[in-house]
């Protein structure tokens, strides 16, 4: 008989898989007891980086999984991310914790690729960045009447290193 998808024998010190602290092959094991799933992709993510199988995430579980993927921590900024996400204080991240972290980063994610489909129809080509030009040509598209030199005002407002442009970086500081 196949092991249940959610069996992870890396935790497991016996060869015997067909049963383990009474649940038996067969029955749905993971790490929060039989029956229990927490079986979507950020509950599969969760296990993985719960390391000893705790059901908790603890800041140096948190940063050797960030390493694992080429991102480095210290330990003072894993254990700062831990307590921002930690909700019951016991300076860990719960699954719920976790998936509440993830969604976060998910919709600042997303909202920056909704923010640079919006940079992109006012970028002019040929520079890569918004131009006065750029700016007037885009707001006439919309309606707008603007002279080049009211564009220029617009873009000086929000050019935080004075090069006369927007960059990706100050037409968020814009938007925002």
């Amino acid at each position: 008989m196949a092991q249940p998808a959610t069996w992870n024998s890396r935790y497991h010190d016996t060869d015997d898989k067909s049963s383990f602290n009474g649940i038996h092959q067969g029955e749905e094991c993971n790490y929060y007891g039989v029956g229990k799933k927490a079986d979507n992709l950020l509950g599969r993510l969760f296990r993985r980086v719960d390391d000893n199988g705790d059901g908790k995430i603890s800041p140096a579980e948190l940063r050797d999984c960030l390493r694992a993927v080429g991102e480095e921590m210290t330990e003072e900024e894993a254990a700062a991310m831990v307590e921002l996400a930690d909700t019951d204080g016991d300076g860990f991240l719960s699954l719920e914790d976790f998936e509440r972290l993830l969604g976060e980063e998910k919709e600042e994610e997303e909202e920056r690729r909704r923010l640079k489909a919006a940079y992109e129809m006012y970028v002019e080509a040929e520079a890569g960045c918004i131009t006065p030009r750029s700016l007037r040509r885009t707001l006439s598209l919309l309606g707008e009447v603007k002279t080049i030199e009211d564009c220029e005002v617009m873009i000086r407002r929000f050019d935080l290193n004075g090069d006369g442009v927007l960059s990706f970086d100050e037409f968020v500081a814009l938007m925002r």
